[in-house]
């Protein structure tokens, strides 16, 4: 499978795509996508989507993962990270692809061991798991490291089940065990 992770920001969007077969993961690109602060917000959140896009186009992935905002101190900081995400989500769906969610815990937890790793032990594990000759810059390691959690979370996700498991009444929705 060919992941496309991908860390929302309004002023910088990573970028990472692997393979992954089995748990082996291999390298394929990465980047950061710098939109100009002085475009006004549609123009912005323009730029995220189309470069998203013409990602999706340059190397074909078959799944792709995202970052969930979380509720930072700051409402309007927030609001801005829920619209590039929005517009880096729009993208995905545009590119036909199933997109797949983790928070930074999740994502931290799955390729470093722990939920409140630093952004440099983040780019350490990536440089590691993906043998990358040099550390990846903080925005495309987040985004890798987005990948390499849904290469290690989403096939388990999918075994443990699509439907409904019967000891607990739950379904797997979205990475989440819901009540049914």
């Amino acid at each position: 499978m060919r992941i496309l992770g991908i860390d929302p920001g309004l002023r910088r969007t990573g970028f990472g795509v692997i393979d992954a077969q089995g748990a082996a993961l291999r390298y394929v690109a990465s980047g950061t996508i710098v939109v100009p602060s002085d475009l006004p917000l549609a123009q912005r959140l323009l730029t995220i989507h189309e470069h998203i896009l013409e990602v999706i186009q340059a190397h074909t992935p078959t799944v792709a993962a995202i970052e969930k905002v979380f509720v930072n101190v700051n409402a309007s900081s927030t609001l801005l990270l829920g619209q590039a995400r929005g517009a880096a989500l729009c993208a995905l769906a545009g590119g036909k692809m199933p997109v797949h969610e983790y928070t930074a815990l999740q994502i931290k937890k799955s390729v470093v061991g722990s939920g409140h790793a630093d952004k440099q032990q983040v780019q350490i594990m990536v440089r590691h798991l993906l043998t990358l000759n040099g550390l990846p810059a903080a925005d495309s390691a987040d985004a890798l490291a987005c990948a390499i959690c849904h290469a290690h979370v989403g096939p388990l996700a999918e075994r443990l089940g699509a439907g409904q498991t019967a000891a607990t009444g739950m379904q797997l929705r979205g990475g989440r065990f819901i009540r049914k």
